[in-house]
């Protein structure tokens, strides 16, 4: 059987539910007054496809769906039974996993103990160390599309570093390395609350890749986190990264191709002051970074991929997608 399927999930992280979205289905999110955390729907700042419908979650018991995909702990282990019928609960189901694990780097078992539910992990890094114990795992790896106009300048002499809430999220994040390295490099840090850190604020969705693009190059002081979705956009504008060799960003940048990647600072360092003064330099790593981005993290893959998984857990394959450009249109 072949058709566009309908799922429901929820808003968990904005950016990557908007990729998401570009799959061919009917992609349902369920709402509450107020739009606490995790029901706050098609937020602003998204220029959200007519496929993309907003739920009230307390109709969300009377509708019927072909998938669900839970996106958090408290979707698994709370919402499914405030909000679906014990026949949804019932239904082809994905648990979307976004990060490596936290109490144990190797021996943390996941919690989605389910032979009947495929757990994605969104890097093979994160599936490496997650024991996922019965529940059958795939891997589907991040997939970013940019207005076409983006294209990388590096005019500004300066690195800048692109994550939200820093300051209370600590050494996983790279609080301190960014301090550190900000005392020797140039950096601007952008992202909710970077204020704090004295940052420039919070750069929308559709504005953050040409702003990137302007930088001579994106560091990513993340000592163990999933794969930063900047770190693709970035890559996808042209922007030479350069971060810690730490989970899937030894496999995303290659040394002296994309950036740099290394565990020692010094070395980072070094690498930074490179290319703040060689801005040609700058750009050929740039060209080489847009260039792996394309072929690993292109929209085209990520949405086969989606059609594949959502296939094998509902039977129903999708309509023949139509070919997606490498690019959105700038006016999107």
């Amino acid at each position: 059987m072949t058709r566009p399927l309908t799922i429901l999930t929820w808003h968990v992280h904005g950016s990557y539910l908007w990729y998401l979205s570009h799959i061919p289905h009917l992609v349902c999110l369920p709402v509450k007054p107020g739009r606490p955390a995790g029901y706050g729907g098609a937020l602003p700042g998204f220029p959200w496809p007519g496929k993309v419908r907003e739920i009230p979650a307390d109709q969300v018991r009377r509708l019927q769906f072909d998938c669900v995909i839970y996106q958090s702990r408290t979707n698994w282990q709370e919402d499914r039974f405030e909000i679906l019928s014990p026949a949804q609960r019932r239904l082809p189901r994905i648990f979307l996993e976004h990060d490596p694990p936290r109490s144990s780097p190797t021996d943390t078992r996941h919690f989605v103990d389910d032979a009947g539910t495929l757990l994605v992990h969104v890097t093979p890094f994160n599936d490496l160390m997650w024991d996922s114990g019965r529940t059958p795992t795939r891997v589907i790896e991040h997939g970013v599309v940019l207005p076409a106009h983006v294209r990388y300048t590096g005019e500004i002499q300066r690195g800048i570093v692109v994550i939200n809430g820093l300051k209370d999220r600590g050494r996983r994040l790279g609080a301190d390395i960014f301090e550190r390295v900000r005392e020797r490099v140039p950096l601007d840090l952008v992202g909710m609350g970077s204020e704090e850190l004295g940052g420039l604020g919070e750069i929308g969705h559709a504005e953050l890749p040409a702003f990137m693009a302007r930088y001579r190059f994106l560091f990513n002081p993340v000592r163990c986190t999933s794969l930063n979705l900047a770190v693709c956009e970035a890559m996808h504008a042209g922007v030479p990264v350069v971060g810690l060799a730490t989970t899937e960003m030894a496999t995303a940048i290659g040394n002296g191709v994309s950036g740099f990647v290394d565990t020692r600072i010094e070395v980072l360092v070094a690498r930074m002051r490179e290319l703040l003064a060689d801005r040609a330099r700058a750009a050929r790593l740039g060209r080489g970074a847009r260039c792996a981005a394309r072929a690993r993290f292109g929209m085209d893959r990520f949405v086969r991929d989606w059609n594949a998984a959502l296939a094998e857990v509902t039977g129903i394959a999708a309509p023949a997608p139509r070919r997606l450009a490498g690019d959105m249109p700038a006016h999107a």
